[in-house]
């Protein structure tokens, strides 16, 4: 019976808010060239539906595919792998009933979300939120959101003890989020 709630409760956290699309910001991006290499390296993901460039703003909106589950560290090595880096990613999830709070982590669409710099909220409809690890922002910004937080999920990026009680491993990936 244990063992059924904690399946239940992993379920019901993880299925609360489905990723809908993205909007990533290249940095290092001189030419049209550029842009067609990154654009040719996101297409190869499995869980992109579309990708719409914005030359003017040397960004990129990616549209997920219904119900795949999105891997934020593919979008960035695939970027990487392009020879460019990632200057912002805003994600944007629908939400249904997501309790946030300031320094706390919870599980949406299966990934491990630590929410800093946020107010208290319950989170519904559609909804954006920017990944702040590092490698996701310039470096300068990352320093500027660790100074804001005093948990370790920031420098760490990972679940640790907090994780268990979403039903992740302690070594599960973390990614630090702001609204």
């Amino acid at each position: 019976m244990k063992y059924i709630f904690l399946v239940f409760l992993f379920f019901s956290t993880s299925v609360n808010a489905q990723f809908k699309s993205a909007r990533l910001q290249a940095l290092g991006l001189t030419c049209a060239m550029c842009s067609n290499s990154i654009t040719k390296s996101l297409k190869t993901i499995p869980f992109i539906e579309t990708v719409d460039v914005d030359l003017k703003n040397t960004s990129y909106d990616l549209k997920f595919k219904d119900g795949s589950d999105v891997d934020f560290d593919m979008i960035r090595k695939k970027v990487e792998s392009a020879g460019f880096s990632v200057g912002m990613l805003v994600v944007s999830a629908e939400f249904k009933e997501v309790a946030i709070k300031n320094d706390a982590l919870v599980m949406v669409g299966g990934q491990l979300l630590h929410f800093v710099s946020v107010k208290d909220q319950v989170l519904n409809g559609e909804k954006s939120f920017q990944i702040i690890n590092k490698f996701f922002v310039p470096l300068k910004e990352a320093k500027k959101y660790t100074s804001l937080s005093k948990s370790e999920l920031l420098k760490t990026e990972k679940a640790g003890a907090q994780g268990k009680g979403l039903g992740a491993d302690a070594s599960a990936r973390v990614f630090n989020v702001t609204i």
